[in-house]
């Protein structure tokens, strides 16, 4: 299944996308959240499909993240070989996270708003794993599977001298402005995706940036969620980034995003995201 969230900011209403139709989930619940999947929310909505009405002129809607603001953001760093080593670094041996904070989660299609000052605003295509039910002290990678709703792609946007000159050490300065985790538009099953091998790719004013696929991930979605929750509790709603592949500016090989520029990013089966860049004002 690819649940939706359409409407203004604040005002998003949920939404089944079934075959080329787009159904009404008000009579099923009236937000896709925490509360939601704990509560098998995914289940009675494949029970109520038959009976679901559409929504006139969805066509026309903003599309919202997918999810409402999650209780965490837990990022994971240097996940693909060959980014950590554009970013100078080998591979680390166990995974490296940090946090956004939940209101960087935007629409897919929001513009973007620089950050005052910077001029080193970056791009990463990510896929997003959502959870679905609580992970603490999982014994083995082979649990975590149990534990997802499903997936979405995301854009980790990062402003580097925030995240690595005047960070104090720790990432989350660079990760957190207004804006910059633009998620979905769809979150998607994870019976519709495989998702140890999706394509991603990213791509500024039409060029190309980042082609990869999540078969790189230095570690898996499944490790990943198992080692976060020995460290953590994964609460339903939360979203994990896993990680970039290579090709951002950070490499020094493209230049830093700037007013007016394009963002746009796809993985297959998860949909795409287009961001215009704008000045802080």
């Amino acid at each position: 299944m690819r649940l939706a969230r359409l409407g203004d900011p604040g005002a998003e209403h949920p939404v089944v996308l079934h075959g080329d139709r787009v159904l009404d989930l008000a009579g099923v619940t009236n937000e896709i959240d925490g509360a939601f999947l704990e509560s098998g929310g995914l289940d009675r909505v494949r029970d109520a499909l038959p009976d679901l009405p559409a929504v006139e002129g969805a066509g026309g809607l903003r599309t919202g993240a997918p999810i409402a603001r999650p209780g965490s953001v837990i990022c994971v760093g240097m996940n693909y070989a060959a980014h950590a080593a554009e970013s100078g670094a080998l591979p680390p041996p166990h995974p490296v996270i940090f946090h956004k904070t939940p209101n960087t989660v935007v629409g897919p299609s929001d513009p973007v708003v620089i950050p005052p000052g910077s001029t080193k605003t970056d791009w990463e295509v990510e896929l997003g794993v959502v959870i679905g039910r609580r992970a603490s002290y999982l014994a083995a990678p082979s649990e975590a599977m149990a534990h997802v709703a499903g997936f979405v792609l995301c854009n980790d946007l990062s402003e580097r001298d925030h995240q690595l000159a005047t960070s104090g050490g720790q990432w989350s300065k660079g990760k957190s402005a207004p804006g910059f985790c633009p998620t979905g538009p769809w979150l998607v099953t994870p019976d519709e995706v495989d998702h140890v091998n999706l394509r991603l790719r990213s791509w500024v004013n039409g060029e190309p940036r980042q082609d990869s696929t999540s078969a790189d991930m230095v570690f898996s979605v499944e490790h990943l969620i198992w080692d976060l929750s020995q460290y953590l509790v994964l609460e339903p709603g939360d979203l994990v980034l896993t990680g970039t592949p290579e090709g951002v500016a950070l490499s020094g090989r493209f230049p830093y995003l700037k007013p007016g520029d394009v963002v746009e990013l796809e993985i297959d089966g998860l949909g795409t995201q287009r961001q215009e860049l704008r000045a802080y004002s």
